[in-house]
């Protein structure tokens, strides 16, 4: 195809049989073009040699064609300070923002600040993805805060009835349940649960309701005895299985509602002089790159990081592009390991 002067986009929506308004959507990622069209439009873009003005065109549509991706700051032995199973997931939201043209803004969120006016309405993003919160009560009122005043943003996180904003989850019930299930048919009958089973930490009380509900099925009932909190860091989960080993609580199996916790659990028996599996068994939940790496490895419950990442990007430009989003669950999968004897 021949095009006399510099292309512009009249000249690729003609070629594409589209409007120009679809063609400057196509070009800058929106989710309002099918994947069908905005690849014919990028194909003829390309043909063309056509080159985006992206400071022009931002100007115009008043977006950035950013994302801003907000880690919330946990305690880990390193300077990282971002939860390893949230590193896994970065990939994944990397790759699918490249592949809708946007640039990805990475920093820690601010509770103390003013998320809008910092990111959408100064816009430095049209959209803010957040990854972590701590304690959830406490971050409660500053996202329903976001969500009044319009704030386009998706978390990663349960999905409650109340909650505010869109929420991108795995189902934490069937992964708590599967994962007992499992130790259950190797013998295990006191399995204790490491983890807040909270409101505070509403994963980690979904995950115990799936361990309970396990239980159950099998005709026991959770001792609370057996029940003792713990963060998503390995020390705190080395602490909690000392608290219980300390009490003379008797288990021949550990859950860990996160893999950090497990690991630290594993610190705890090694100690001890407890052998793992054949004196007491340990699950994690999350399969974080570490649970294949320690010794014995850990059987765990796995988050797909890529779909999660695929689901919070796209689910993020919809908001933006002004359509109905809900909130989505992904299923969990078990990876069994030398940790329960798999």
């Amino acid at each position: 195809m021949t095009i006399k002067g510099k292309p512009t986009s009249l000249d690729i929506a003609h070629l594409a049989g589209v409007s120009q308004p679809t063609v400057s959507r196509a070009l800058s990622g929106s989710p309002m073009v099918s994947e069908e069209t905005r690849r014919r439009i990028l194909a003829i873009a390309e043909q063309l040699n056509y080159k985006v003005d992206k400071n022009a065109s931002s100007l115009r549509r008043r977006h950035s064609g950013t994302i801003a991706l907000l880690f919330f700051e946990d305690p880990t032995p390193d300077d990282s300070q971002i939860n390893p199973f949230f590193l896994s997931m970065l990939g994944s939201i990397t790759r699918a923002c490249g592949r809708r043209g946007y640039d990805l803004l990475i920093s820690f969120q601010q509770l103390s600040e003013d998320w809008q006016a910092e990111y959408e309405d100064s816009h430095k993003a049209d959209g803010i993805l957040l990854l972590g919160y701590g304690d959830y009560l406490e971050s409660q009122a500053r996202l329903r805060q976001m969500a009044e005043r319009g704030t386009h943003f998706v978390r990663w996180g349960s999905a409650s009835r109340d909650q505010p904003g869109v929420s991108i989850g795995c189902d934490n019930v069937q992964g708590g349940h599967d994962i007992t299930a499992h130790l259950l048919s190797r013998g295990r009958r006191r399995i204790a649960f490491l983890g807040h089973a909270s409101d505070h930490y509403p994963e980690f009380l979904e995950r115990y309701r799936g361990h309970v509900a396990a239980l159950r099925a099998a005709g026991l009932e959770a001792s609370p005895a057996l029940q003792a909190d713990a963060i998503t860091t390995e020390q705190s989960g080395y602490e909690a299985a000392c608290a219980l080993l300390e009490r003379g609580e008797r288990f021949d199996a550990v859950f860990g509602a996160s893999d950090l916790i497990a690991i630290g659990a594993l610190r705890a028996l090694a100690e001890r002089g407890l052998r793992v599996p054949s004196d007491v068994a340990v699950a994690g939940f999350d399969d974080i790159p570490m649970a294949g790496l320690v010794t014995p490895g850990l059987s765990t419950v796995q988050q797909d990081t890529r779909l999660a990442g695929t689901l919070l990007v796209d689910s993020l430009l919809r908001l933006i592009g002004g359509e109905r989003v809900e909130n989505q669950t992904i299923p969990a999968k078990l990876v069994l390991r030398a940790s329960t004897g798999a």
